[in-house]
């Protein structure tokens, strides 16, 4: 059970805790490769196919892999890769990279989330803790977070502790002082408890739990767990 008398303040996950990440990605996508098309058609055409973006990722996590858990440079190398393997010019693969990450900034906010902040932040510090590449002041809700914490940051992603103690430390709280709210059952929820944080987890799309462990909490969206921290 969730005891809101130990919690100083809250880690919160990102993508698919406050918006829809998947809709965003794919948008930014596309306003990419309609920016390479007239430049760089072959690359263009290589960057909409689906598996061949793949095949693409995997060989850049193979080639990178001491960086494979920023999302910014593995998209970069995406697109330096796309470009090499088709022979075009690869001095246009920062201004490709510009464009999308541009654009993965412009999210779809889930109705609850912009009055959920706001009620949280008003009670508690709030940090986001991401492994990808979201900015929350880009995003436009940055004057809700005292700070952030990434992957690319801290050198290793979620489910590894190592970032966990990286929020703990920027909220300067005991790690039993800081609630971790997100939708991912291992990345979030398993991975805070393994910290020794309390944890929520945000079932958006009710789904069913499927692990020995629970989490402090569960909640269909952050509007409940407002009401659960009496905010």
């Amino acid at each position: 059970m969730l005891d809101a008398s130990k919690i100083r303040a809250i880690s919160l996950d990102l993508d698919d805790t406050l918006w829809p990440v998947w809709p965003t990605i794919a948008r930014a996508e596309i306003q990419m490769q309609d920016f390479l098309r007239p430049l760089a058609p072959v690359t263009a055409a290589m960057m909409a196919d689906p598996l061949q973006r793949a095949q693409l990722r995997d060989a850049v996590v193979t080639a990178q892999a001491a960086s494979a858990h920023d999302m910014s440079a593995l998209r970069l190398g995406m697109i330096d890769m796309a470009l090499q393997r088709c022979g075009e010019p690869t001095a246009l693969a920062h201004q490709a990279f510009a464009v999308f990450y541009a654009a993965r900034q412009q999210v779809d906010l889930y109705a609850d989330s912009a009055q959920a902040l706001q009620r949280l932040a008003g009670r508690f510090p709030l940090l986001a803790l991401t492994n990808g590449n979201a900015d929350v002041h880009l995003v436009g809700i940055g004057h809700w977070f005292v700070g952030s914490v990434g992957a690319h940051t801290v050198g290793l992603p979620k489910p590894h502790k190592a970032i966990f103690d990286a929020a703990a430390s920027a909220l300067q709280c005991s790690h039993e002082q800081v609630l971790h709210v997100g939708d991912d059952a291992r990345l979030d929820v398993l991975a805070a408890l393994d910290a020794g944080m309390q944890s929520v987890w945000v079932n958006r799309q009710g789904a069913n739990w499927e692990h020995e462990r629970t989490p402090h909490l569960a909640v269909p969206n952050l509007d409940v767990l407002c009401h659960a921290l009496g905010v």
